[in-house]
């Protein structure tokens, strides 16, 4: 077994669950946990140490500010991978940052304009020899490799569908939904418009539009799903040219986005809001903060589905491929089912980072991450797909 060694940014959420992944199977030596905070780094190791125990990783921490280049670049520099699980705003500067140190980098990414700007990277970390592989989460990321994978397998792809969402394992609260990631990243998610392809050309789709309903098997039941930004990433771009659709909606129970789309019908996200007295308040911070407070439901497990549908023709034959997660809190690990949907598919990257099997250079995931044998490796890191090809 070879040995690598990996750092973490950010050991929050999603960035324990990379590092337990790796740690557990990702023939990992060594991991660093980095995080501004030293309370949240300090959990992070003692569970780790609990959880990892007999991996033979060896957990250290470092507290320091992702956003300074002066104090990222030592930390990352003589590992073989770094992993960011920060905010999405800081992906592009850890990205140089890599480059300058000689590290492949991956992250959970979320914002299509920063990866844009990652991938213009490509001839740099090209020349570092280092890969740079952005959205690498559940969606963007999974979603977007199940596609890849689907059209992989077809002579003549021409329509992809992805549904996605993280819920509470029964509805709560006014919205019926819990917070199961930063509050940032969902307001970013219910902002701006989804890239899509339809009719073979890109368009941009308003978030929180188009609404329709969609069943999952028992206990999920009916959902509705609606247009969000960002989780299609790169891929309307990639696929331009050879699909007619490529478009992604997020998953929520009855209900949800009515309220929603009246929260920020009557500006409740914007940054400055005048009011009649002329009177000007930042409603986006006061948003977040109440936002927080209604989500945080602690006692309330999670769970997750994903729908990738595929559709084209091979060797004649008209065929529809679909593939289907569902995933729930993990009692074991105590690691959600979001933490672990999102964490372990960026921890299988890292890893086939590590090993070379992902060429240098900044490239979208659908091109640089061989589809069949991701789709191979991911039940070993315990994401489970259900694939059903169906002839029409």
């Amino acid at each position: 077994m070879m040995a690598y060694t990996y750092v973490i940014l950010g050991v929050g959420r999603q960035g324990c669950a990379i590092a337990y992944d790796l740690a557990i199977n990702g023939e990992a030596e060594q991991i660093t946990l980095v995080d501004t905070n030293p309370r949240t780094a300090a959990m992070a190791l003692e569970r780790l140490q609990g959880l990892a125990s007999d991996s033979g990783c060896e957990f250290r921490l470092v507290t320091c500010d992702v956003s300074n280049l002066d104090e990222i670049g030592p930390v990352m520099g003589g590992a073989d991978v770094a992993v960011s699980a920060v905010p999405y705003r800081f992906n592009f500067h850890l990205t140089e940052a890599a480059i300058r140190a000689g590290v492949s980098f991956c992250d959970l990414g979320g914002n299509t304009q920063i990866v844009r700007a990652q991938l213009h990277r490509h001839e740099e970390a090209k020349v570092a020899g280092v890969s740079i592989v952005p959205d690498c989460g559940l969606a963007p990321g999974l979603g977007n490799h199940l596609a890849a994978h689907g059209i992989s397998l077809l002579d003549e792809p021409e329509d992809v569908h992805i549904r996605c969402g993280g819920l509470p394992q029964a509805r709560v609260g006014l919205l019926g939904y819990k917070l199961v990631f930063n509050i940032d990243g969902l307001i970013n998610e219910y902002s701006g418009s989804g890239e899509f392809l339809r009719d073979g050309k890109r368009v941009d789709i308003p978030a929180l539009s188009e609404t329709e309903e969609i069943e999952f098997p028992s206990p999920v039941g009916k959902c509705e799903a609606a247009v969000t930004s960002g989780g299609t990433s790169s891929a309307p771009e990639t696929f331009l040219g050879m699909l007619k659709t490529y478009d992604y909606k997020t998953v929520r129970y009855p209900g949800h986005f009515k309220l929603i789309r009246a929260m920020f019908g009557m500006g409740d996200v914007d940054e400055k809001v005048t009011l009649a007295d002329d009177t000007i308040v930042d409603s986006k911070d006061l948003f977040r903060e109440v936002m927080e407070k209604e989500l945080d439901h602690p006692d309330v497990l999670d769970l997750v589905v994903l729908r990738v549908t595929v559709l084209g023709r091979h060797k004649g034959v008209a065929k529809t491929l679909q593939y289907d997660l569902f995933d729930r809190h993990d009692e074991k690990t105590g690691f959600t089912a979001m933490e672990r949907t999102t964490g372990y598919p960026a921890a299988l990257v890292a890893y086939m980072q590590a090993r070379g099997i992902i060429e240098p250079g900044s490239r979208p995931l659908e091109v640089s991450v061989p589809p069949d044998q991701f789709f191979i490796e991911l039940p070993k890191h315990d994401v489970n797909i259900e694939f059903r090809e169906l002839t029409r």
